[in-house]
């Protein structure tokens, strides 16, 4: 999946930073918020890797439960969040996104556990890069939006014919939270400072979703060992990447994300060759260099634009 500086800081100013971003220093145009969206996405595929092992000892929706729960407790202690000062807008867009959150990895789960991961991740990269087109007003980013299109089919091997429906069913309305996820970080990004509109949706996200996964794995969820691996999980897969995206999208436009989230395949498929000595057949390493370049032109876009603007 997807799917982002430091760990997120507790808040002490009462003034929403994110109300009005001040872009960092010209030289580095937006370098920063792709380092940001980069970063996390190599902590997600390491988190994913541990959430493997993970899902024999706690389910699906126990694993989701765990990295929620977990990934609630850490933010909402190192951000506290203020819970009053906050319109009733705001706390509609919190909520929105703290459901989305939940939904997101729940069905993304659910879709795994029925079909390969492959062909999981392709079909969930249909919802950013659909975003990715819509919300552009530049004919460019259609090209690289097809491109890493082209390239994320090539690593699901482009054969769904055999697929279970259900499972594509799950993939792709993964997919849709995928680009609701986008939408509703980046408007909670600019209502609450630093980190704290994240906290407050990791934790309606955990409350929602808590009854599935007491449902699924009961007891299980107090093993210690369990506990200790969706916390690492949790850390990897959730405080780190979610925290980096919300403060990318601050400065980064939705259509330019969107088409970075393209590399979370590539670098899945890497990880696979350095980590668990998968080799990468030839077709795979031509769809790698496909969305390294789609991802790639997208940036070169976004700096161009920055420098365009820049008296």
């Amino acid at each position: 999946m997807t799917t982002s500086s430091s760990a997120p800081t507790s808040s002490q100013s009462t003034a929403p930073v994110a109300a009005t971003p001040t872009p960092g220093p010209r030289r580095f145009g937006s370098l920063g918020p792709v380092g940001l969206v980069l970063a996390g996405g190599v902590s997600v595929q390491f988190g994913a890797a541990l959430a493997v092992t993970l899902m024999p000892r706690a389910g699906a929706l126990g694993v989701v439960t765990l990295r929620l729960l977990v990934a609630a407790l850490v933010l909402l202690v190192v951000c506290r969040p203020r819970l009053r000062g906050h319109s009733r807008t705001d706390w509609g867009t919190v909520v929105a996104f703290g459901l989305t959150l939940a939904a997101m990895n729940g069905l993304f789960y659910q879709a795994v556990d029925r079909i390969s991961l492959g062909a999981a991740v392709t079909l969930e990269f249909l919802g950013p890069l659909a975003l990715s087109v819509l919300a552009s007003r530049r004919a460019v980013n259609t090209v690289w939006a097809a491109l890493a299109l082209a390239g994320v089919f090539l690593l699901g091997g482009g054969d769904f014919g055999d697929l279970d429906p259900v499972g594509v069913a799950f993939a792709l309305g993964a997919g849709a939270m995928w680009a609701s996820y986008i939408v509703f970080s980046a408007r909670t990004g600019r209502r609450f400072p630093q980190a704290d509109g994240l906290a407050l949706a990791m934790a309606i996200g955990a409350l929602a979703f808590l009854p599935l996964g007491i449902a699924e794995s009961g007891t299980k969820l107090l093993d210690p060992v369990t506990v200790g691996l969706g916390a690492a999980v949790a850390v990897m897969s959730s405080v780190l990447p979610y925290t980096l995206e919300l403060l990318a999208l601050r400065n980064l436009p939705a259509s330019t994300f969107a088409i970075l989230m393209s590399l979370e395949p590539a670098m899945a498929a890497l990880a696979g060759f350095l980590i668990l000595d998968q080799s990468l057949s030839p077709l795979q390493a031509l769809a790698v260099a496909f969305v390294i370049a789609a991802s790639m032109g997208a940036v070169r876009t976004q700096v161009g634009r920055g420098r365009a603007g820049t008296p």
